[in-house]
């Protein structure tokens, strides 16, 4: 079987892209295997995501080719082995849903991460990771230590060689320096009620309102809070017969849903920046 790799590109729209692109992987024996493209008429820009086989180049070799092919265009893009798993270290504290579900869908082959490791400011999930034989690094943090210990944090990332840090219902706030340094690799899930019913039990504010929808927002992390590009979203109904317990519960299957499928379209290399927003090509 010839190695499939993937291709994304981003660049300002004009004629012939796709015709370009489509040659250039013929003139090298590539075999296109899934294609989609996304025109943005309110920026310009063109977007493109294509998966192709091809036995007539090494992978460094089409990097080389691409570097030349892409200067004529004004294109970003990247190339990616498709049957490379992407590392990924995940991040939590003391809510383990989001956690115990991306480590089953990885063991149960639904996702393409390797996770490499597990970094917690608190212990309660050290035999969760030992049952899936993850390597568990708790790592306190307070006020006076947040400094050192996201520079402890950065170093595993960094020694595993992390594509993608998940931070799956992990309550610190990250400094602007790490966000930087995590810049379009790191993925953080909460509840959609945001703005509203900030800080802790949210449910229990938002059963006290009476809200009718709840749910979830996957996004990636930048140094402005929870406003990172939004991946993806979802909402439960909810009424006056819910207790709090229902919204709670409720509400952390919706986060683990929403979650699981930004890392899997992440991981697939189907989520392209636009600026503030994204580009899913689910």
């Amino acid at each position: 079987m010839n190695p499939a790799y993937i291709l994304t590109l981003s660049c300002p729209d004009r004629t012939g892209i796709v015709h370009a692109v489509s040659g250039f992987l013929l003139e090298r024996g590539g075999n296109i295997e899934e294609a989609a493209q996304y025109n943005d008429h309110g920026t310009g820009l063109f977007f493109m995501r294509v998966r192709f086989a091809c036995d007539a180049r090494d992978e460094a070799t089409l990097k080389a080719d691409l570097e030349g092919f892409a200067n004529g265009f004004a294109m970003n893009w990247q190339l990616h082995a498709a049957q490379q798993p992407m590392k990924t270290v995940i991040m939590v504290s003391k809510e383990g849903h989001c956690l115990n579900d991306l480590l089953f869908r990885w063991k149960s082959g639904l996702l393409a991460i390797d996770i490499r490791a597990i970094v917690s400011n608190h212990r309660e999930f050290y035999q969760l990771a030992a049952s899936y034989n993850v390597p568990f690094h708790h790592i306190p943090v307070t006020a006076a230590t947040k400094a050192q210990a996201e520079a402890k944090q950065f170093e595993i990332i960094q020694d595993e060689g992390a594509e993608l840090v998940v931070l799956a219902r992990y309550m610190q706030v990250l400094s602007n320096d790490l966000c930087a340094k995590l810049q379009g690799r790191a993925i953080n899930i909460h509840h959609s009620f945001l703005p509203s019913f900030k800080g802790a039990k949210p449910y229990y504010q938002a059963h006290d309102r009476g809200v009718k929808l709840i749910g979830a927002t996957a996004h990636y992390v930048t140094a402005d809070l929870d406003e990172g590009p939004i991946i993806e979203q979802d909402v439960a109904r909810a009424d006056h017969t819910d207790t709090v317990e229902d919204l709670t519960a409720r509400g952390r299957d919706t986060e683990s849903q929403v979650l699981a499928r930004a890392v899997k379209w992440h991981s697939e290399h189907r989520v392209l920046l636009n600026g503030h927003r994204t580009v899913v090509f689910r």
